[in-house]
């Protein structure tokens, strides 16, 4: 499991859990994969895998607030799985925390692409197995909004002097706001850079996240602009 990208998987259908695992296991990953949230938990305490899976609708503790308690542990990147594509599974497992999400059923190329996207972000290979992948460049030093400071270097924030906690896809997101402060970025084109979609996505994703991040570093500090997208106020 050393060199492998390591997975958990939490599913309470046997039939998704086995062939989905079998699936992963086949592309390279290592899975640990359970049926309920309060095993999840535990294996996720216990192994510290690189990506967590999490379906919605899991007895015990359900996913999105197993998704809540990884994320007070952990910036571990998550990808919530829901058998519906409403507003409420999506827009809830997106605020718990989750990075992205999946609806079921699903088909197998397509998650492992979506797990290789977001592991991407966060500094892992493309495959099974982790390693350092190359990260869009980002000019180097402090910029500074107002009260906000980022370190682009050291990828930290601050607010009004006070270290603000991002998790690796909210960074992501400044940095593309703060790369061209001003400037409007359609939710098309953040999920292009932030996301590595290479194909249409959910913009449900994008809005959610600039609300997350918006909670941290200020209400006002990122602007809407009907019909166009988002722009980071210079």
């Amino acid at each position: 499991m050393a060199d492998q990208t390591h997975v958990l998987f939490v599913e309470d259908d046997d039939v998704i859990r086995e062939a989905t695992q079998l699936a992963l296991e086949r592309d390279g990953f290592a899975v640990t994969a359970m049926p309920d949230g309060l095993s999840g938990l535990e294996a996720f305490r216990a192994d510290r895998p690189d990506i967590a899976l999490l379906d919605v609708m899991v007895p015990g503790l359900d996913g999105v607030s197993l998704c809540r308690r990884i994320r007070d542990e952990s910036t571990v990147p998550v990808i919530m799985l829901s058998a519906r594509a409403d507003s409420i599974d999506v827009v809830l497992g997106l605020e718990a925390g989750a990075d992205d999400y999946v609806t079921k059923p699903f088909d197998g190329a397509v998650l492992v692409a979506r797990i290789r996207a977001v592991l991407r972000r966060f500094g892992h290979a493309g495959g099974g197995t982790q390693g350092e992948q190359p990260t869009d460049e980002v000019s180097g030093g402090v910029l500074s909004f107002g009260d906000l400071e980022i370190d682009t270097e050291g990828m930290e924030v601050r607010r009004a002097g006070q270290p603000v906690a991002l998790t690796p896809t909210e960074m992501r997101l400044l940095l593309e706001f703060s790369s061209a402060p001003g400037t409007v970025l359609s939710r098309d084109k953040l999920l292009e850079r932030v996301w590595d979609y290479g194909w249409g996505g959910d913009t449900r994703v994008v809005d959610v996240h600039v609300q997350r991040l918006r909670q941290k570093i200020g209400q006002d500090r990122i602007e809407t602009v009907r019909g166009f997208g988002y722009k980071l106020k210079a």
